[in-house]
Order: C-alpha cells, then sequence, then structure tokens
C-alpha cells in the first residue's frame, strides 16, 4: 500500500503541474494575443495617422508618424517586454524630428520685446518698429535665425537626456524639462540684447552682427554647462530602489511565420499609405500660372503686359499661381517659399489691407528680391492655419472644390550668392522705401476695379 500510496501521490502532483502549465500557457497565449491586437492597432494607426498628416501637409505629423510605424515595427519583433524596458531610447527617438518652426513668429516678437525692455532700462536711445531694433550705431534686424528655436531644441534634446539619466523622481524629472524650455528663451533675449549693447558701444552695427551667430553658440554653450552644474547637487542616479519590480509574464517566442507576418504587416501598412500619396500626386498635375493685371497707384506705370509696375525707379512685378485641387497645403508653401526665399535672416514683415495679411519678406543683401504674398482659397484670404490645410486636404482626396491661388508682388531680382563674394548690405532707407512701394501697390489693389491682384486670385480659388 506504501508504494501504491506514493505512486498515486506522484501522478496528482504531476496533474497539479500539468494543469498550473496549461493555464500559464493559456494566460501567456491571451497576453501575447492582447498584445499582436494591440499591434496591429497601432501599425495601422500610425499609417492612417501619416496619410493624414500627409494631406494637411504637416511634415512634421509625417515624420512622426513614420517614427510610430517604426516603433510598432520593433513592438511587434521584441514584445511589450522589451520595449518597456527600451522605453526611454524609443521615446528619445522623437528629437529626431525637427518641430517647432510654428513658434518662429512668436519667438520673434518676445526676442524684440525683450531688446526693447533691455535698452529701456539701460538708457541706450533706440527705435523699435516691429522686429528692427534702431540704435545711433546701426540698425538690427531679429530674424528667424534670432529667433531661438533652435536653442529651445537642443536645450531639451540635453534635457530629456540629463533628466532621464541623473533623476528618479517624476518631480524633478518634470522641474528639469520646465528649465530646458524656460531657460534658453531667457537666454536668447539676453544674447540678443548683449550683441546690440556691444553694437552701441563699439559704435558699429554691422561689425557686432558679423559673428553673432557665433556667440550665440558659445553662449549657449555656457547656459548648458551652468544648468548642468546646477543639478548635479540634486542627482538622484546613485539611488536605486529598495522595491522589487515584479516580473512581467513571458509570453511564448513568436514562431517564424508569426514574426514573418508581423514584419510583412507592418511594411505593408507602412507602404501602403506613401503609394496611395503617389498616385495622387501624379494625378495632380502641375500649378499654372494666370494672367496679372495689376492696378497702378499714383506715380506708377503700369506695363502693357498688365503684370508690371515702375514706381521712379522700383520695378514691382505681379504673379498668380494656381494650384490642382489634388494638390495639398505643403505643395502651396513649398512654392511660396520658392519663390519669395528662405533665407533665415531675412527680415519678415505683414501689410493688411483690410481683406488680405500680406506676408512680406526683405534680403539685408541682393540675396533674394523683396516680395510680398497671399493665398486665397473659396474666395478669402487664407493662413497656413489647420482650417486651410483640412480644407485642401479633403479637397486633394475628392479631386474637385476650391483650389489654392498664390499672389505675389516681386521688387527686384535676386543675386546668386557666389563663394567669397559678399553682397553689399541695403541700408534701413532703401528696405522702408521699398516696403512703402509694397504698401502703395497693395492698397491700390483693393480700390481698383475688380479687386486687382487680390479680386483675380479670390475669383480663381472659388470651387469650379
Amino acid at each position: 500500500m506504501g508504494a501504491l500510496g506514493r505512486l498515486q501521490s506522484l501522478l496528482a502532483r504531476a496533474a497539479d503541474r500539468r494543469v498550473a502549465g496549461l493555464a500559464a500557457a493559456g494566460a501567456a497565449g491571451r497576453a501575447a494575443a492582447r498584445a499582436d491586437a494591440t499591434c496591429r492597432r497601432s501599425r495601422l494607426g500610425a499609417s492612417g495617422a501619416w496619410l493624414v498628416a500627409e494631406r494637411l501637409g504637416i511634415m512634421e505629423g509625417r515624420q512622426l508618424a513614420a517614427l510610430a510605424v517604426m516603433q510598432a515595427l520593433v513592438l511587434a519583433v521584441l514584445g511589450w517586454r522589451i520595449c518597456l524596458t527600451m522605453a526611454a531610447p524609443l521615446a528619445y527617438l522623437v528629437f529626431l524630428v525637427p518641430f517647432g518652426a510654428f513658434l518662429v513668429p512668436s519667438l520673434q516678437n518676445l526676442t524684440a520685446w525683450m531688446i526693447e525692455v533691455g535698452l529701456r532700462v539701460l538708457e541706450i536711445p533706440h527705435y523699435v518698429d516691429a522686429l528692427t531694433i534702431e540704435i545711433p550705431a546701426g540698425f538690427f534686424l531679429v530674424a528667424e535665425a534670432c529667433a531661438g528655436l533652435r536653442f529651445i531644441i537642443a536645450s531639451l534634446a540635453f534635457g530629456a537626456l540629463y533628466a532621464f539619466v541623473m533623476f528618479r523622481t517624476p518631480g524633478r524629472r518634470i522641474a528639469v524639462m520646465v528649465l530646458a524650455l524656460v531657460v534658453p528663451i531667457i537666454a536668447n533675449g539676453i544674447r540678443a540684447l548683449g550683441i546690440v549693447v556691444y553694437g552701441h558701444y563699439l559704435g558699429s552695427a554691422e561689425a557686432a552682427a558679423a559673428d553673432h551667430l557665433i556667440y550665440g553658440w558659445a553662449f549657449f554653450s555656457i547656459v548648458i554647462l551652468l544648468l548642468t552644474l546646477a543639478g548635479l547637487p540634486f542627482r538622484q542616479d546613485a539611488s536605486v530602489s529598495a522595491t522589487p519590480v515584479p516580473t512581467p509574464l513571458m509570453q511564448r517566442p513568436l514562431s517564424g511565420g508569426a514574426l514573418l507576418a508581423s514584419i510583412m504587416l507592418v511594411l505593408g501598412s507602412g507602404v501602403a499609405a506613401p503609394m496611395l500619396v503617389q498616385a495622387l500626386q501624379r494625378a495632380a498635375g502641375d500649378a499654372t500660372p494666370l494672367p496679372v493685371a495689376l492696378a497702378a497707384p499714383p506715380g506708377c506705370t503700369l506695363a502693357a503686359t498688365g503684370d508690371r509696375l515702375t514706381c521712379g525707379g522700383t520695378t514691382v512685378r505681379g504673379q498668380l499661381i494656381a494650384f490642382p485641387a489634388r494638390s495639398t497645403w505643403s505643395v502651396v508653401v513649398a512654392e511660396r517659399q520658392r519663390l519669395t526665399g528662405q533665407d533665415d535672416e531675412a527680415l519678415t514683415f505683414s501689410m493688411n489691407d483690410g481683406t488680405a495679411q500680406w506676408r512680406g519678406r526683405q534680403s539685408q543683401d541682393s540675396s533674394a528680391a523683396t516680395s510680398a504674398a497671399v493665398v486665397w482659397l473659396d474666395g478669402s484670404p487664407a493662413g497656413d492655419g489647420l482650417r486651410s490645410r483640412a480644407i485642401q486636404g479633403w479637397t486633394s482626396l475628392r479631386g474637385t472644390g476650391p483650389t489654392p491661388v498664390l499672389a505675389i508682388l516681386t521688387i527686384g531680382d535676386a543675386q546668386e550668392r557666389r563663394p567669397g563674394v559678399e553682397l553689399p548690405r541695403r541700408s534701413t532707407a532703401d528696405l522702408r522705401q521699398e516696403q512703402d512701394v509694397l504698401r502703395a501697390v497693395i492698397d491700390a489693389q483693393v480700390g481698383a476695379a475688380g479687386g486687382g491682384i487680390g479680386g483675380a486670385a479670390a475669383r480663381a480659388s472659388r470651387a469650379r
């Protein structure tokens, strides 16, 4: 009986272990199924987000969605356990995406305001006109390159790494990220003010601004170093949590066929949206120029072609460009940048004629022509906001509806930059004179019969 009892006990324990193993396998299978379903939803969601961002013409959205597709591929291959361990490095990849361009105008205005406040405190004579600061030693321009966006992105990237490596509590990590955002904004204003003050005491604005980018990066390096040293006394990298971390439930490894299917699904969902976009772009066609009939303000002579004005010694040329219905807003923005220039050290300004906000650009030298541009959509002036992008994105999918029309007024011709040859800088009087001519021409279009170039753009942009 003793031997029979021991045999029954061994069989019972073996049966219990088999039941427990089957239960664990079932739980692991259910966990794997949930993880696989989550991966599929993530892949499809990222691909859909990429397509939406592409139709809206938001480059940052496209790149973030492409990054999400790559992260979904990592999740599908390695599983949740490894991906959760690698969460910080995977999340840090977001800094590969250039973002924040929409903040540049606000940062420019903030920097100009900080300069004005500093000059007032230091009692330095000055005159501020939007983004132009004039002192007895000359004038300074708060260009797009002076907005400090590069400093902010670099500071946020360094701050995220520093917070993850050196600190453990959420409060301290959030404090580091707040400082990484606020400090470079203030530091950029101080840097810009320092260049203006240096030009004041040097007696030459051009000499002070000659190497301002080098000064800026050196100043930024010092600021980052000081932030690093300030955070060292509060570091927590030596502390180890005493709370045991529970081991996640192990899931069964994917078979070769399942792994190949997951990879193919990720690649298929990632390629399907770009292929659809390529087909839409081929069907869109190219932008077409439209005839222009400018209205001449007093003191200006209209050419026989109707698209040129001669105002004293200044020639103004008008252009109208209509885009196909299947074009996205990014195509409109790219064409506007091509025609008006992309120099991030140019002077940017705006002119409101009562119906539309014209966006102007002026180069400090002759590398780009002075220009003012506005886009019309469905009979109304349109900005680069989500509303305009959404309307055009929906139209690009349908193939019919209102179409964007770009109106541009240009003064002069751009000169090609050559290595070793410095183009002459234009004076403040020349820049203001060209702005005055543009203002007179824009105002003349509003009161003209048919609305001038703006009226023609409004009519051409309506749905057909």
